[in-house]
């Protein structure tokens, strides 16, 4: 009979916790909604480790407020004992990608030593940082890089990209305009350029607004390019050898 009680009291104990939950994450949407009528679709409400601060998230963006939504805080929480960001672990795992689930088929591929690591590397070929990365990522060894074309910075980057990717040897081709400044020759005859079209998709459902836009083994992504130190530790750190 006893414990009967305690698990019919546990029970309720929960659902009254739940209830209040539901009812503070209420008032905050409403008060932050009616007050700050230019702010972002509230997507999720969620307590913090910090008593009374809440984690208000829209999209992959996030703040802070307390439990009425009286005030916003915009930053980072850091976590002293172990010095964490929280926030940005917060931010990795809502902006991380199923590595498995993207479709290599539809990128330019290339090796160093065993390509035994892998990373996947949004870039469009006229953006002046990925020429950068690409000449950088000439240190690192033991890799396959995988290349969405992504033609988003105008001009003639769709051009360049449809001549690179229907190039007999597009990974060559590829490496010599980016590092060596080799133009592509014009491809003239039939292409199925359809994976580009893909690419574009694929960008856009990941929200990758700008190149290079890095993505590791482990799901991470990184907007922007990296050194090849910070490259190599993160392979590492993916793989779980860090």
């Amino acid at each position: 009979m006893k414990t009967f009680l305690r698990a019919t009291l546990a029970v309720a104990l929960t659902a009254t916790l739940a209830s209040a939950c539901l009812a503070q994450e209420a008032v905050i949407r409403e008060n932050l909604v009616k007050r700050l009528p230019g702010l972002p679709q509230i997507d999720e409400v969620n307590k913090t480790p910090i008593p009374g601060l809440y984690e208000v998230r829209m999209g992959t963006e996030i703040v802070y407020t307390d439990e009425r939504g009286d005030h916003i805080i915009e930053g980072s929480i850091t976590e002293t004992k172990t010095r964490s960001n929280l926030t940005q672990a917060r931010i990795d795992k809502l902006t991380a990608i199923d590595f498995a689930a993207l479709p290599l088929k539809d990128a330019i591929v290339w090796k160093q030593g065993t390509g035994a690591r892998k990373l996947v590397v949004f870039a469009d070929p006229n953006c002046g940082y990925c020429k950068k990365f690409e000449t950088e990522m000439q240190q690192v060894k033991d890799v396959t890089v995988y290349t969405f074309l992504y033609p988003i910075l105008g001009g003639d980057s769709p051009d360049k990209a449809r001549n690179i990717w229907c190039a007999k040897d597009n990974g060559a081709v590829w490496r010599n305009w980016m590092i060596n400044g080799t133009t592509p020759m014009r491809s003239m005859g039939q292409c199925d350029t359809a994976a580009l079209q893909r690419n574009v998709a694929l960008g856009k459902k990941y929200r990758v607004n700008g190149t290079p836009a890095l993505v590791f083994e482990d799901g991470k992504r990184v907007p922007g390019a990296m050194g090849p130190e910070q490259v190599e530790k993160q392979l590492l750190m993916s793989r779980g050898k860090a």
